[in-house]
């Protein structure tokens, strides 16, 4: 069994004390556009070339679940995500598990190219990292 190819950054996530504010940063100042606000879970996705950037206000449905606000004793980043092909979800919970890594559940989720299936896992130091596949839909995820 071969391993898949990383074929880059998805996205990454980051928690922040107010979303206005670090929208503001993201969108005037480095000039990403805001691509899907996802208001039930509170997380709102940017633009940045092939990339998105995720801002997920500390307070809300997501952000509590990091724990502390950003700072000197609380985490700032959720997760980063890579996207690798092929995506066959048996052989990477296969490889992972072979590992000693405890994967999550494959989910369709949205990133930079859409929804497509991921796989959350942990890196040795507690990190959460999202393996991404292809899309399967263009479309942003009802209910937004």
């Amino acid at each position: 069994m071969s391993t898949p190819t990383v074929l880059g950054l998805d996205h990454v996530v980051l928690r922040v004390t107010d979303l206005d504010r670090a929208r503001d940063f993201y969108c005037d100042v480095l000039g990403c556009r805001v691509e899907v606000f996802q208001k039930k879970i509170g997380l709102l996705q940017l633009r940045a070339g092939d990339s998105l950037i995720d801002l997920v206000p500390v307070d809300s449905q997501l952000g509590r679940m990091g724990g502390a606000a950003p700072g000197s004793e609380g985490r700032n980043m959720d997760h980063f995500c890579l996207r690798v092909k092929p995506f066959d979800a048996a052989a990477i919970i296969a490889h992972l598990r072979a590992h000693g890594v405890d994967p999550g559940k494959v989910e369709q989720r949205y990133g930079a190219e859409g929804m497509g299936p991921s796989i959350y896992l942990r890196d040795p130091d507690g990190n959460v990292v999202e393996l991404k596949g292809p899309a399967t839909s263009k479309e942003p995820p009802t209910g937004t």
